[in-house]
């Protein structure tokens, strides 16, 4: 990673963590989220323009509480506490937090004061809560800056420290100029220039991938999902040929997947792609495989066996790329050097590899960043805006056992929806959207005659992170022409089903 100025977002355990550092990514300034318990000696070797305190779900004063070095105050480094974060600063510096009388969630109205934060921001405004303690007594010095009917110290800072905590969550849309708080603090209170952008990004990553790489080989398993098909093309423009990049079609991908994969990488981008056919070998693996995990077993254990095999043919490489992302780094324990991406398509490669070192261009992005990078290497829209797909494919979207009829049909009703869905201009505001083989057969009647078919399901759901979900309103018309071309345009099945079900309590995948 290049030096850039970077933004230190501290982890206390709220659910807006990851969204507060993707904000500040957005208004153009890097971002490390580390957890709260990060020693003050790495922050001052990071060097960072500003820290932010995370929400979490603790009380300062309660005996399981995530506490700070009080240290950090000394640092001569801006601060911006959110919500818990605020609290715990208040706390930190000789104030005191109280449980409220009165808890607030939700919108509530609020009075800014003129400060830096809250610059160019109307002072009557909505915020968003949801906390049960407070700020009740701030230490000299600071000043209090908003309030709310049922809290006096909504905000809070001291102009000389350039340390600030809003007990309110600026970083959701629900707070009106949340994101105008956010740039005030970075840019008028910590200065920043911002030098973080994609376009830097690549360059940078670019030249460094040749350095780093030199004339040595590089092999790269891809699945065509969109962190493995960027990470890919960013080594493919900085090594040209030195990069062999191997697609295992496991025969379990949607109509037509394999060949985009390989139109666009091997003809077009002209990669060096090497396409295993393995389809009846996972067919017969999983032939009477009724249980989910089961086959998710089969379908990642049996991936590295195939890819062992090519290993042995392709002898020692210098470096092996994986397509690990920022979010899959914080969830594995904030950044461990060792950690290796467990996804079914990788997870178990550098054990059956002779390789010396790993590659992960994309590991300091998130996901919407990825996105951004793919467009800026030229990758086609169909690739860069694919929408989440499980590594075991179809198998998990199919109830019970796999069999090649069961995948012919829910390939073709899966395509008739998507083709639906992007005929209606709907692509892009749903997170999410597919078939599922049901494994129920239902009567019905076509032409006057009975018959005793297929039930196919759709789902389709609006998400930001996946943790939580909605499933999508399609218009009905919409839904009414997919459920008619799929009765009428997949032998076998006779019935359409919406599932309306959220997450929680249903997962996105029904298997």
């Amino acid at each position: 990673m290049e030096n850039h100025q970077t933004i230190i977002v501290l982890d206390f355990g709220g659910q807006y963590n990851q969204l507060i550092a993707r904000r500040v990514r957005d208004l153009g300034v890097y971002t490390e989220l580390l957890p709260y318990s990060t020693p003050i000696q790495k922050i001052k070797e990071i060097n960072p323009i500003g820290i932010i305190l995370t929400g979490g779900p603790n009380s300062v004063f309660s005996t399981n509480a995530l506490v700070l070095d009080s240290e950090i105050l000394n640092l001569g480094i801006p601060m911006l506490g959110i919500c818990y974060g605020a609290q715990l600063l208040a706390h930190l510096s000789g104030g005191n937090v109280s449980t409220a009388k009165t808890k607030e969630y939700g919108k509530v109205d609020i009075s800014y004061k003129n400060c830096k934060l809250f610059d160019s921001i109307e002072k009557q405004n909505v915020c968003w809560m949801s906390h049960t303690d407070y700020v009740s007594s701030i230490a000299s010095g600071y000043e209090i800056l908003a309030s709310t009917k049922d809290c006096p110290i909504a905000a809070y800072g001291n102009n000389n420290t350039g340390i600030f905590g809003v007990q309110f969550h600026p970083e959701v849309v629900h707070t009106v100029d949340g994101i105008k708080m956010l740039k005030n603090f970075l840019y008028k209170i910590c200065n920043a220039n911002g030098d973080w952008t994609i376009s830097s990004f690549v360059k940078n990553m670019v030249e460094g991938l040749k350095a780093k790489i030199g004339d040595k080989k590089v092999l790269c398993a891809m699945s065509g999902g969109v962190d493995s098909a960027v990470a890919a093309t960013l080594l493919h423009k900085a090594v040209g040929n030195q990069l062999t990049c191997v697609f295992v079609d496991h025969g379990l991908l949607r109509k037509y997947e394999a060949d985009q994969v390989m139109k666009v990488f091997a003809e077009d981008l002209k990669m060096n792609l090497i396409k295993i056919d393995a389809a009846d070998r996972f067919l017969s693996k999983l032939a009477g495989v009724f249980e989910p995990e089961k086959k998710r077993k089969i379908i990642g254990s049996e991936f590295i066996r195939v890819f062992e095999e090519f290993a042995k043919g392709i002898g020692k490489v210098d470096f092996l790329v994986q397509g690990t992302i920022y979010p899959d780094v914080v969830e594995s324990g904030f950044g461990n050097a060792a950690l290796i991406k467990s996804h079914h398509n990788v997870g178990g490669l550098p054990s059956v590899i002779d390789f010396k070192e790993i590659i992960e261009p994309l590991r300091d992005l998130f996901k919407d960043e990825v996105r951004k990078v793919g467009f800026e290497l030229g990758l086609d829209e169909s690739i860069v805006m694919r929408q989440p797909f499980p590594g075991p494919g179809l198998a998990i979207r199919i109830i019970g056992d796999i069999t090649k009829e069961k995948l012919d049909i829910l390939r073709d009703a899966d395509f008739i929806m998507r083709e639906e869905i992007a005929l209606n201009n709907l692509n892009k505001e749903i997170w999410q959207y597919f078939a599922v083989y049901t494994n129920l057969r239902s009567v019905g009647v076509m032409g006057d005659m009975r018959t005793y078919d297929n039930a196919i399901a759709l789902r389709a759901v609006t998400s930001i992170d996946a943790m939580t979900a909605d499933f999508a309103r399609i218009p009905y018309p919409v839904l009414a022409k997919i459920s008619n071309r799929i009765v009428n345009e997949v032998s076998g099945v006779n019935r359409v089903l919406y599932d309306i079900t959220s997450k929680p309590p249903a997962t996105i995948e029904l298997e």
